[in-house]
């Protein structure tokens, strides 16, 4: 795959809690245990009559089924009716109990944490005061009614401030946590979108990449077989035709076996780029019978292979039109090695044609001297010959 596509990385997993962590009921589920639990036990070990011991025992415990059956079910559904049965059944269930023992007030804690995750927080601290009405009552003083109804003020008062606050809050962060998890859900859709386009994109670069390399090896060996075959055929000795015909076979078939193993061009396999160079331009010639001439100048080094592969391409795809479009006598090859650039260069003296009229070859080998951050340039007038002109950085 081309080095300028962008390859998604894999997402990166969330917690194990998932993202909705406010929406798992077993903290709550387990102060509701264990805060009906030890009221119940202080109220079965403590110095109470055997009804009052029932009468409590029964209440409480019997709010764990309540919400196994009524509560739970309504909470994860959000069915504001059932949670609405659920939490009058805690009234029902908790005021006499409350009445019964004073004492076992400790339990509410659990509760009203229920009535908020049941309800909304105005309809919930509603319940809370309800709940605590019952052990608001058994303060109150028959002998001293004023100071029982300001005790039973400031519990209220109490209640409503802390039970109204608390619950405003709980409501006001799952909203936020409900909004960041929708949010989140968004971003990991258009993470997963991002990622497919982006496979989309590396896949039709991957495609256009294959598509020129078949254009420039593969496809213009065929042609240059089929041209040498066909001027076999028209000489009285073919054997010069034919064995420049089993050459450039076997170069080709040297270059299939190369793409299909994801190697470097097979022209340069134990030679140097200009080397590689000058044997393309050496077998044009060869073939073609016309005047080539390659010259190199400039301090040779080694490239990256991805520079070689882009000059020995824009070569063969020059000398390419050269043979079938040009009618030329001469073609010069020049390699020029800069400080910072290398210049590739391919003149011939042959019919030329406008420069609009480029096929995909031509867009091809553009495509991929950009890639490789350089420039390509042609220039050519009809009848007085084309100068191809590549330049990649060093």
């Amino acid at each position: 795959m081309p080095d300028d596509v962008p390859v998604e990385e894999p997402p990166r997993r969330l917690s194990s809690a998932g993202p909705n962590v406010w929406e798992s009921l077993r903290g709550w589920e387990l102060l509701l245990v264990v805060t009906t639990l030890i009221p119940v036990v202080f109220a079965l070990v403590g110095d109470f009559t055997a009804r009052e011991k029932a009468i409590v025992a029964g209440c409480l415990l019997a709010t764990i089924p309540v919400y196994v059956f009524v509560g739970r079910p309504g909470i994860i559904a959000e069915d504001r009716r059932r949670s609405l049965l659920y939490v009058v059944l805690l009234v029902v269930l908790f005021t006499p109990a409350a009445l019964t023992i004073p004492a076992i007030s400790f339990s509410l804690f659990g509760l009203c944490s229920m009535c908020y995750l049941a309800l909304p927080a105005k309809q919930a601290t509603i319940a809370s005061i309800v709940l605590w009405t019952g052990p608001a009552i058994t303060v109150a003083d028959r002998e001293d009614p004023l100071g029982s109804a300001f005790n039973l003020i400031v519990v209220m008062t109490v209640v409503v401030f802390f039970s109204g606050t608390m619950g405003l809050w709980i409501e006001r962060i799952t909203k936020q946590s409900k909004e960041r998890a929708a949010l989140i859900e968004e971003l990991e859709a258009s993470r997963a979108e991002v990622a497919r386009l982006s496979a989309e994109r590396g896949a039709q670069a991957e495609r256009e990449r294959l598509a020129g390399e078949i254009h420039d090896t593969l496809a213009q060996g065929f042609t240059s077989i089929i041209m040498l075959v066909r001027a076999a055929q028209r000489q009285p000795d073919p054997a010069r035709h034919l064995a420049l015909a089993v050459r450039t076979a076997q170069e080709n078939l040297a270059e299939a076996r190369a793409f299909l193993s994801v190697l470097a061009p097979a022209p340069l396999d134990d030679a140097s780029l200009v080397e590689a160079l000058r044997r393309i331009t050496e077998r044009m010639g060869d073939e073609t019978g016309v005047g080539v001439r390659f010259e190199a100048c400039g301090a040779a080094r080694p490239l990256a292979t991805r520079t070689d592969v882009v000059l020995i391409r824009a070569l063969q795809e020059g000398l390419a039109n050269v043979r079938k479009h040009a009618a030329a006598r001469a073609v010069r090859v020049g390699l020029e090695y800069g400080e910072r650039q290398v210049r590739l260069s391919v003149a011939d003296d042959g019919r030329g044609f406008g420069v609009e009229s480029g096929g995909f070859g031509l867009r091809t080998m553009r495509g991929r001297v950009e890639q490789a951050g350089g420039t390509l340039t042609l220039t050519s007038t009809p009848g007085a010959g084309t100068t191809l002109t590549v330049e990649v950085p060093a």
